[in-house]
């Protein structure tokens, strides 16, 4: 294992344990500042996430926008390959997929242009601790090289944590949002 793979791995054991009791003491209107900055992208395809163990929850978000345009959930269809985005609205029937995350029972796929990621830390400069499979590192570089995507990292506002360990293949974020406001990459504290 490198250093910065050993690196990660204790950063992720530790984020856990740090998002856990935010996840506790989570209200339900945890995705109103993601409601809000999604407003301002009406009909712009974008993904979410299908929240798994103690993950912030994005779908009242996700169910807005749904209203207005395509919005899709990631779908892992290979180990170590880019993710698929299949359409998704609250009515969707779903099934469970790869690490429990449920995805649609039948996928329709798509390409979004705004990429909401889940994560167990962040820092301002738009650094993202993920959950080490790469899915999200390797998407982003593809649909990047496509078209311009916007990065959102959806998190606790207890999840920013500034000494996140990097890799060169690591895809910044460009815009985090939390249950206590949004932060634009590159502020300080």
């Amino acid at each position: 294992m490198s250093a910065a793979a050993g690196g990660k791995a204790a950063a992720r054991a530790a984020a856990f344990a740090r998002r856990k009791p935010l996840f506790e003491q989570a209200t339900p209107a945890q995705a109103g500042y993601l409601s809000e900055v999604l407003a301002g992208y009406r009909g712009v395809p974008l993904s979410g996430f299908m929240p798994i163990r103690t993950e912030i929850d994005p779908r009242p978000a996700m169910a807005e926008a749904s209203a207005h345009g395509p919005v899709g959930v990631p779908v892992i269809t290979r180990p170590n390959h880019p993710l698929s985005f299949s359409r998704w609205t609250p009515e969707t029937p779903m099934v469970a997929g790869t690490f429990g995350a449920m995805i649609p029972e039948h996928n329709d796929f798509f390409e979004p242009e705004i990429v909401i990621l889940p994560l167990l830390a962040f820092n301002r400069r738009g650094a993202r601790l993920g959950y080490g499979g790469g899915f999200y590192d390797r998407t982003l570089a593809m649909l990047r090289a496509r078209r311009a995507t916007m990065a959102i990292g959806f998190a606790f506002a207890g999840q920013e944590w500034d000494d996140i360990p990097l890799e060169a293949t690591d895809e910044p974020l460009d815009l985090i949002v939390t249950e206590a406001g949004v932060i634009e990459v590159g502020t300080s504290v």
